[in-house]
């Protein structure tokens, strides 16, 4: 799949701009502070809902305007597909397919695949655990769209029992108040499971990859890992509670079922256990730090507190990466994530469009030619950058000259 056409309206620093594409490699120069990223970033929207550089929509309105439009054609084999998403100000986000009526902003989820590489992502090894969650989400969320409805449902049900906790500290806490604690405790170690088991199965598939793309953009010295760390087994053990092997446990039937839910299981096995054993897991772990819970009035088990520790060699890479390296590690997390689409492109998904939004200007000489060679067979590379000669050689393509307010035609070549 590629992009064939943008256009954009009251969108960030455009009125309006058109931006016509097509296959192969497609750079993007510009100024610093031209509008070059404003443009990938609205694909990445697209694609998302989410951007890459802000948490909230209401920057990616012009100033001044009570909407963004965002309207792109698709071309798949002989198929094209346009979508259109209204960004609103005061209301919920609507989009459009091939000019139908009006859907939810998360129907269009999956239509548009993208891996944006950008700056930004050095916030992937240093930064909080929230900027890695993140990262798998959307990545998960690209895959399977259904996944939206996951994270929707989960965040509704931690907004619901955080306030309970909330009230709790504040001394209005009842007997009443503990009967509906265990009720959103159901529907949060439900919404919880579903959450987890699919963020596990997804850090399963990146890792074979992360290994194999850090070794492509560096010298091989080192091995680049994922763990999963999960806020579940945490709380278990500081219960108290005991670990045995998976293999010594029953196998088959409701009865191997009770056995695993009553028997916590070391973190590296939560990846064996189905939705309804990790519910289960979950409502224990709740009763186990219920009393921690109502001192602070948070949830403290979920996978919003969950983290995806990133290692290189035996240590971890926050905190103890050099700059080149933790560069290295966050384009071989962007890496995986492409090398897992193109598994899902064979069993009849689509090749993401791979966007280098202003990265080459952050890399060594070396970094940004095997970074090139890596990318280059892609159906459709987008890159932005403010000079040419940070472009390596190995992107030979069509160049696009941005001009403030749009794109300047007479250059593009």
């Amino acid at each position: 799949m590629y992009l064939e056409k943008l256009s954009l309206t009251d969108f960030r620093s455009y009125a309006q701009v058109d931006l016509n594409l097509e296959p192969g490699v497609t750079v993007l120069i510009g100024s610093n502070g031209i509008g070059k990223t404003n443009l990938m970033e609205a694909i990445g929207y697209l694609a998302t809902l989410n951007s890459h550089r802000v948490s909230t929509d209401a920057p990616l309105l012009r100033f001044g305007a009570e909407r963004a439009m965002i309207r792109a054609k698709l071309v798949r084999g002989e198929q094209s597909t346009v979508l259109e998403l209204e960004i609103n100000a005061a209301r919920a986000n609507r989009g459009r397919i091939n000019r139908s009526n009006p859907v939810r902003a998360r129907d269009l989820l999956g239509i548009c695949q993208t891996v944006i590489f950008a700056p930004e992502d050095l916030a992937l090894v240093k930064g909080d655990p929230s900027s890695r969650r993140r990262f798998l989400d959307e990545l998960l969320v690209s895959l399977m769209p259904r996944h939206a409805a996951t994270r929707s449902d989960y965040d509704r049900v931690l907004k619901q029992r955080n306030a309970l906790l909330k009230s709790a500290r504040a001394g209005k806490f009842s007997t009443g108040h503990e009967a509906t604690l265990d009720v959103w405790d159901q529907h949060m170690a439900r919404a919880g499971a579903e959450l987890l088991h699919a963020r596990l199965e997804l850090v399963d598939r990146l890792q074979p990859h992360l290994k194999n793309a850090y070794a492509q953009l560096t010298d091989g010295s080192k091995e680049a890992a994922a763990v999963y760390r999960s806020t579940l087994q945490d709380i278990l053990d500081d219960d108290g509670a005991t670990s045995r092997p998976a293999e010594s446990r029953p196998a088959g039937g409701a009865d191997s079922d009770d056995a695993a839910a009553a028997t916590p299981v070391l973190a590296e096995d939560l990846r064996l256990l189905s939705v309804e054993q990790l519910t289960e897991r979950y409502i224990q772990a709740f009763a186990a730090a219920r009393r921690k819970e109502l001192e602070r009035g948070i949830s403290l088990v979920g996978p919003h507190r969950d983290e995806l520790e990133l290692v290189l060699g035996s240590a971890p890479a926050k905190g103890y990466a050099s700059h080149g390296e933790t560069w290295s590690m966050c384009l071989s997390l962007r890496l995986a994530s492409y090398y897992v689409m193109l598994d899902d492109a064979r069993t009849g998904g689509s090749p993401p469009i791979l966007i280098l939004d202003d990265v080459f200007a952050e890399l060594d000489v070396q970094r940004r030619r095997k970074l090139a060679a890596i990318v280059s067979g892609a159906e459709q590379v987008l890159v932005t950058a403010a000079v040419e000669d940070d472009i390596p050689a190995e992107l030979t393509g069509r160049r696009v000259k941005v001009i403030p307010g749009g794109i300047d035609e007479q250059e593009n070549r």
